[in-house]
């Protein structure tokens, strides 16, 4: 086996039974020419999350199933699994979506090409509720600009690829972040000279929060690891916030709260909700202003 040009994909997992067997379904149909791996990174789970996993065993001939149980949190599991990867070319994806049709095959050309890339999210087929569906979708071409404030691009760690030496150069996702550690890693990597490329084939199915209070919690958290970027990497470029934005945040989401009848309306005011409040939380935890 030449492993000059295999891929391993990581998939960290807590609790994912309810999802995981689609995502193993969708990695089952994929074909490409070169050798590849499966590695599951069950991460403490309380569910069937193992025995969902092994029942690939058969029709995903790399599969491999492994215990992340030291420590809790996605970074953690994700690093376990490189650790125990096998070829060079190393490629992320999440428990509960979906990745499409050639996404290997995609993440592993782009890989011979690129040191660091990622691929396109899509969100129509995975979300029929309408606060999952009317949040805009910030990776359809497989980058994300970080706009507040305008700094380096960045992609979600659910459809990343890098290889291992750029890796191992920034010693890998920082596990002392619950959140924003693939946006923390992207940063990481631009800064040393690794560019992040897009990897237009390589498309993943996104599920998003159905559920008013999982949607809120998850913009509060990310908001809240945001300020924490944000004040990590000030000194290396960041622009500073101004005051003025953040405030006219706040009064237009005030002012915004009576008219949310519109289903689009309503999904973006809540997740703005958590998010603002993520905002004023993070301001207040790392005695930053970053609203």
């Amino acid at each position: 086996m030449d492993t000059n040009y295999g891929l391993s994909v990581v998939i960290a997992a807590y609790n994912a039974a309810g999802t995981l067997g689609e995502q193993l379904e969708a990695l089952a149909q994929q074909c490409w020419s070169a050798p590849w791996e499966v590695l599951v990174m069950n991460n403490r789970s309380t569910d069937a999350t193992a025995r969902v996993a092994r029942a690939f065993a058969a029709r995903i001939p790399g599969l491999r199933v492994l215990d992340a149980a030291d420590k809790q949190g996605a970074a953690y599991a994700m690093n376990q699994g490189v650790r125990a990867s096998r070829f060079p070319a190393l490629a992320f994806c999440d428990a509960d979506d979906v990745v499409g049709e050639g996404w290997v095959a995609a993440m592993g050309a782009a890989l011979r090409r690129y040191a660091f890339v990622s691929g396109p999210l899509e969100i129509e087929r995975l979300n029929r509720d309408a606060l999952a569906r009317n949040r805009p979708n910030a990776q359809t071409t497989g980058i994300q600009e970080y706009v507040y404030p305008p700094f380096l691009p960045h992609c979600g760690a659910g459809n990343m690829g890098v290889r291992r030496e750029v890796y191992d150069m920034v010693g890998g996702f920082d596990e002392t972040l619950a959140a924003l550690f693939d946006t923390d890693f992207c940063w990481k990597l631009q800064l040393r000279g690794v560019p992040l490329r897009p990897a237009p084939g390589a498309v993943v199915h996104v599920r998003r929060r159905a559920r008013i209070g999982a949607l809120v919690k998850q913009a509060k958290t990310y908001a809240e690891y945001d300020v924490a970027l944000y004040k990590r990497y000030r000194p290396l470029g960041m622009p500073k916030l101004r005051k003025r934005p953040g405030i006219a945040a706040w009064v237009g989401l005030i002012r915004g709260i009576g008219d949310l009848r519109d289903e689009a309306q309503r999904a973006n005011y809540l997740w703005d909700l958590g998010w603002r409040t993520g905002r004023l939380f993070g301001s207040i935890k790392h005695r930053v202003w970053a609203l």
